[in-house]
């Protein structure tokens, strides 16, 4: 089993920067791809961005340019960084991380965007 734990989440204005950070813990070295996913108020849950072992890194048309993810193998974590934020960015985010043939979630952190 793996375990995923999200942090940095807050209350920004727009125009700013937040940077989200995930840790896994467990069997953590069965992890392949990982990647952060996003649920704004009343929405589905949507792909933010994913990133290989080997740096390799896709991102939603809506954040790309804005947004960039990236991980630490050694300590098994993944980062994004979001800048020029909009209130349509307002959302739950949730790490992800798929390994050893399952898919993983972390119980989200809030991220809220003010005009």
């Amino acid at each position: 089993q793996v375990q995923l734990v999200e942090s940095g989440g807050g209350l920004v204005q727009a125009g700013r920067s937040l940077r989200l950070s995930c840790a896994a813990s467990g069997s953590s070295s069965s992890i392949n791809l990982m990647g952060w996913y996003r649920q704004p108020p009343g929405k589905q849950r949507e792909l933010v961005a994913l990133i290989l072992p080997d740096g390799t890194t896709n991102y939603a048309a809506s954040v790309k340019g804005r947004v960039t993810i990236s991980r630490d193998n050694a300590k098994n974590a993944v980062y994004l960084q979001m800048n020029s934020l909009k209130p349509d960015d307002t959302a739950v985010y949730y790490c992800n991380a798929f390994g050893g043939g399952k898919i993983y979630w972390g119980p989200g952190t809030q991220v809220t965007v003010s005009s």
